[in-house]
């Protein structure tokens, strides 16, 4: 035990410290979905990635599809499935694995019980998953409450994971939508708003001290991470901001705080989110007709369609970042 401990100790200081230049790494997610029967494309996924020169990989979440159990040994295929990875996989949390559980055809779990044991199970070392491991810092005590939320600094850039999950982050907006096709009670669902509200501002917390980060380190780039479709401004709707959404509702506090922090900071933001299972690139904020120009989202592949995304960072350059699909046969 002490001899493998050691081994991954020094795996983790050995990438640590060979960071180059110019370096990238991969981004997926939202796969396997049993209902799309597309283990063995995801399958395609993780040997693509393990023959390529990327020196990790980041997973934005859902490890299952959102009408299937939510049972215990979802986590722990996901956790085999990450630890086939060769180079390290950092994980953001998806909803189908904890939000969403509430549902009849998911079992009727109680999400907040989900959620913990999903931090038990999923959050509970120091550094990533994979045969070779990054060390990890996390916003809580491992195994415990936001011990889900990471950050580490790689190649002159500060990459940071948060659990926002899709569903409106875990916001009910009333005692219908509750109920409807759920196990859910109503305490059940007071009880969700108060996990929101006060991972919401953790998370927050979490984003600000990750930027002040980069700004001490003079990084040239922030990576933030997470499961969720936030909501945008779509430039097809003249008329609508579809942002305003009411199933958008539980982003817009954090969206509102990686604003202004991309605005005050120098180096370029690439926020990387899965969700809706389109491949997305593109400067979504402040509006479709005035961007924020230090700000890129890309949303990556999803079931049906799985690939990845090759993320290039070259901090020599003042893009810093370099995006191409890498379509799986």
């Amino acid at each position: 035990m002490r001899i493998s401990l050691l081994l991954a100790s020094l795996l983790t200081a050995t990438l640590a410290q060979a960071a180059p230049p110019v370096f990238s790494f991969g981004a997926w997610g939202d796969m396997p979905y049993a209902k799309n029967q597309d283990a063995t494309q995801t399958e395609a996924v993780i040997r693509s990635l393990n023959q390529s020169d990327i020196r990790f990989s980041l997973y934005d979440g859902d490890i299952k599809d959102g009408s299937s159990s939510c049972d215990d040994a979802t986590f722990t295929r996901a956790a085999a499935m990450f630890n086939r990875l060769k180079k390290p996989l950092i994980y953001a949390v998806g909803d189908n694995e904890w939000t969403d559980c509430h549902r009849l055809n998911n079992g009727g779990y109680d999400p907040l019980e989900r959620l913990a044991q999903l931090r038990q199970v999923l959050a509970n070392q120091p550094d990533s998953f994979g045969q070779t491991r990054l060390a990890l810092t996390r916003q809580g005590p491992l195994g415990g409450k936001f011990a889900e939320n990471v950050r580490f600094s790689y190649g002159g850039v500060v990459f940071i994971g948060l659990n926002v999950p899709g569903s409106n982050n875990n916001l009910v907006l009333s005692d219908k939508e509750c109920t409807h096709k759920s196990a859910r009670t109503l305490v059940q669902c007071q009880a969700g708003n108060a996990e929101y509200a006060e991972r919401d501002a953790a998370n927050i917390d979490w984003l600000r001290s990750g930027f002040a980060q980069a700004g001490q380190q003079h990084a040239a780039g922030v990576v933030v991470f997470f499961q969720a479709d936030p909501g945008f401004d779509l430039p097809e709707t003249e008329d609508v901001d579809e942002s305003t959404l009411p199933q958008y509702k539980g982003y817009r506090a954090l969206m509102q705080a990686l604003t202004g922090l991309t605005e005050q900071y120098a180096g370029q933001v690439l926020l990387v989110h899965g969700d809706t299972h389109f491949f997305k690139v593109d400067k979504p904020l402040y509006s479709p007709t005035r961007v924020l120009p230090n700000l890129t989202r890309l949303e990556t592949f999803g079931s049906p369609v799985n690939h990845w995304v090759r993320v290039t960072v070259d901090t020599r350059r003042p893009e810093v970042f370099t995006l191409t699909p890498v379509m799986v046969r």
